[in-house]
């Protein structure tokens, strides 16, 4: 395996009129899981493209370990890429296609080709479809012949487009198992593209969000779910999205208080003094964050519930608070449409950001008091 690097990546279209990836940087550890995530047209699949030399940079460059690989050829890299639609040849058999790339690529004798193949089979656990064609093959099973295939020839680095998105929810999960299962197993340096942020959270070791071709943060997922950097990781990392709502800041006798029609919060002096008075911002705020008030939470005021969706273990509960208002709650909590519903949450599961830029605010340590809406 080896590391990869991207450095200020850019890919144009049309003579420029239309930019892909623009000025993106990474760097992947040898042996790292990065999921990069976004929404469609963000720019993720060119960028894999490029790493795997099906596309050419406009600028920048693209290292696999020590090696510059950003004017050698697809053929050239050392890559394997498992593709969104399987790319299987329906001619050839299992066999012959997880052997294609070793016959094309490599000196090795049929015998070794053929024992590299069986070892990639036991792996995905598909040794007894060998001899068998695409069309004799579930969806499931051609995606572990994919897999398979790429494992064969034991690159520097896996590249996946979007490998699960074209199995139901159930085989999506197994196959997202089996996928960390293998990065675990052969210690893979591995890109995976996808537009599922559940399954860029729960595989990677590293996400990256990308928002029209630019780099909007990069890190542990969970750090990122916990401190996104603008507003548009907040709303796009986590399900049901992160809830909105513009307020002003005002201090009243030492006490600053972040406050809109809907919504108003007293803020401690650890937070308040970071903040300047008189001025507005977004306050954000996850659904799983928001409570039903009790007694301890202060009294604060009331929202309509517009709608109660059910979700298992869970409700949804949309108030009618700014744009949209989520409360995800425990099922125990049965509120009737139209009924007033007083709801709180930490001063510690506030997110601010800038009105204009959508940037993060930061602000001092915060202190786990509940606020209501």
């Amino acid at each position: 395996m080896a590391s990869l690097r991207i450095d200020n990546l850019r890919k144009e279209y049309d003579k420029g009129s239309i930019v892909a990836v623009d000025g993106l940087s990474l760097d992947i550890a040898d042996g790292e899981f990065v999921t990069v995530v976004g929404p469609s047209g963000c720019g993720k699949t060119t960028t894999l493209r490029m790493i795997a030399g099906l596309e050419r940079s406009t600028s920048g460059s693209i290292h696999i370990g020590d090696d510059d690989v950003t004017d050698q050829s697809a053929r050239e890299r050392d890559v394997a890429m498992v593709f969104q639609n399987y790319a299987l040849y329906p001619h050839k058999t299992v066999a012959q296609n997880m052997g294609f790339g070793l016959r094309m690529s490599t000196d090795l004798s049929k015998e070794e080709r053929d024992e590299k193949v069986r070892w990639a089979a036991e792996m995905m656990d598909i040794e007894e479809l060998l001899e068998k064609k695409p069309g004799e093959l579930s969806g499931g099973q051609k995606q572990r012949v994919a897999l398979g295939r790429a494992i064969v020839r034991e690159p520097a680095v896996f590249l996946f487009d979007e490998p699960l998105s074209n199995l139901d929810a159930k085989l999506r999960t197994t196959m997202r198992t089996e996928i960390q299962r293998l990065q675990n197993e052969l210690d893979i340096t591995a890109v995976y593209v996808t537009h599922d942020q559940e399954e860029a959270m729960t595989m990677g070791d590293r996400m990256v969000i990308l928002r029209d071709g630019r780099l909007q943060q990069a890190g542990a997922p969970k750090h990122v779910y916990e401190n996104p950097a603008n507003r548009f990781v907040g709303g796009f990392v986590g399900s049901p999205s992160m809830n909105f709502v513009d307020v002003t800041a005002s201090t009243t006798g030492g006490t600053t208080t972040l406050a809109s029609d809907d919504l108003t919060c007293e803020l401690s002096g650890a937070v308040a003094d970071d903040l300047p008075a008189d001025d507005e911002f977004v306050l954000g705020v996850r659904p799983e964050d928001v409570a039903p008030a009790s007694g301890d939470t202060g009294t604060g005021l009331t929202a309509t519930v517009e709608v109660v969706e059910p979700v298992g273990s869970d409700n949804y509960i949309y108030l009618d608070v700014a744009d949209q208002f989520i409360a995800r709650v425990d099922s125990t909590v049965e509120p009737a449409p139209g009924e007033s519903m007083a709801v709180a949450f930490d001063e510690s599961a506030l997110h601010l950001f800038d009105t204009d830029t959508g940037e993060a605010v930061a602000v001092g340590e915060r202190r786990a008091e509940a606020h209501t809406v």
